[in-house]
Parts: structure tokens; C-alpha cells; sequence
């Protein structure tokens, strides 16, 4: 599918630069604050909405399903949705599959449970390498995929937006929905990590 990669003056990403700008050239606010709320959206607030809709797939069958088959309508019972969102399409890792999403031509990203793409996600290095050679791209995050795993990779579009589920992580059987959120990353539902155990089940 066809990109839309114009960059106008009524493109907001342009028109967000600009207004941030100015407001640090007019002593309003200080580019340390503005980079701490773009890191906090970026790894925190919005990655959680991403990781309640994992923890929900990984606690509830019939949720899992009907997230497999149609992630925009199940993304949105979870109370996430919008413009950037575009059609959610959610990829199952599994054993023998590992999914990484990517966007080649620039940084189509699912915004809803997402939050903020990473500045790596955005990179030419990371869009053009990972395509090309996916396993040493994911072994510069430190994630060693074992030979017999296929890495699959994903390239997202204006109309498409991808996520990855995750494998749940041994030793959580007897975690919530809420503690299982905690344990998702958002380099985990990009693709370029694994889901931890919780710190007691390493000892």
C-alpha cells in the first residue's frame, strides 16, 4: 500500500516543532522538560495502553481471538482508538515465529497503544536495516534469536499500523491482568524485545 509522505505546513508534526520553538525561544518552557513529557509518553503512559491490551490477550481466550482477527475493533473495546490508529493489525509471536514491526518509509506507528514512536523507530538506520538483516538489528537491542525462530518482519503503512503480541513470559501463572501489564514493554509489542518474568521467578 501507498505511503502519504507529503510534508506541508499544515502537517503537524512541523506545526508541534514550530510551537515548541517558540515557546522555549520565549523562556516558556525548557527543552529538558519538554524531552522528560515526550520520554514519559514515549516509554510510559502511552506503551500501557498497548500492555493492558496484551495482558487482557494473555488472560482472556475469547479477547485473544477476536484481537487476532480484527485488532482495530478489539483495541477499541479497550477505550483506545483514533486518527493515527489507522486499522490495527496485532501479530502472535510464537515458539517458532518472532514478529518486528517497522515502517520503511517513515514512521508509521499505531499511536493508540503505542504512544510516542522512539526516535530509533524513526531512524534510516533502524527503517532501512532491520528489512535487510533483522537479526542483527535485534541483536543490537540484545535480543539473540535462537536459529530455529523465524524473524518476521512487518512494514506498516498510513493504513495499516502494527503490533506485536508478545510471548507471555514463564512463571506468570498466577499473575493479574494488571501485574502482567507491568511486565510489557513497548520494545516488546515493536518486536525488538522480549516479555521478562517477573524479578522473583529468576531466583
Amino acid at each position: 500500500m501507498a505511503h502519504n509522505h507529503g510534508h506541508s505546513a499544515d502537517d503537524p508534526a512541523i506545526r508541534t516543532r514550530a510551537l515548541e520553538d517558540l515557546l522555549v525561544e520565549k523562556g516558556l518552557v525548557s527543552t529538558d522538560a519538554l524531552d522528560a513529557v515526550v520520554q514519559a509518553y514515549e516509554q510510559d503512559i502511552g506503551p500501557m495502553n498497548g500492555a493492558r491490551v496484551v495482558a487482557r490477550a494473555w488472560t482472556d481466550p475469547a479477547y485473544r481471538e477476536r484481537l487476532l482477527s480484527d485488532g482495530t475493533a478489539a483495541v477499541a473495546e479497550m477505550g483506545y482508538s483514533g486518527a493515527q490508529g489507522a486499522e490495527i493489525v496485532v501479530l502472535e509471536n510464537t515458539p517458532q515465529v518472532h514478529n518486528i514491526v517497522v515502517c520503511t518509509l517513515c514512521s508509521c506507528y499505531p499511536w493508540p497503544v503505542l504512544g510516542l514512536p522512539p526516535a530509533w523507530y524513526k531512524s534510516y538506520a533502524y527503517r532501512s536495516r532491520v528489512v535487510r538483516e533483522p537479526r542483527a538489528v535485534l541483536a543490537e537491542f540484545g535480543l539473540e534469536l535462537p536459529a530455529d525462530v523465524e524473524a518476521k518482519v512487518w512494514d506498516s503503512t498510513s493504513d495499516i499500523r502494527y503490533m506485536v503480541l508478545p510471548l507471555r513470559p514463564p512463571h506468570t501463572e498466577g499473575l493479574d491482568a494488571d501485574a502482567l501489564a507491568g511486565l510489557v514493554t513497548r520494545d516488546s509489542m515493536i518486536g525488538v524485545g522480549l516479555v521478562a518474568g517477573p524479578p522473583a521467578a529468576a531466583d
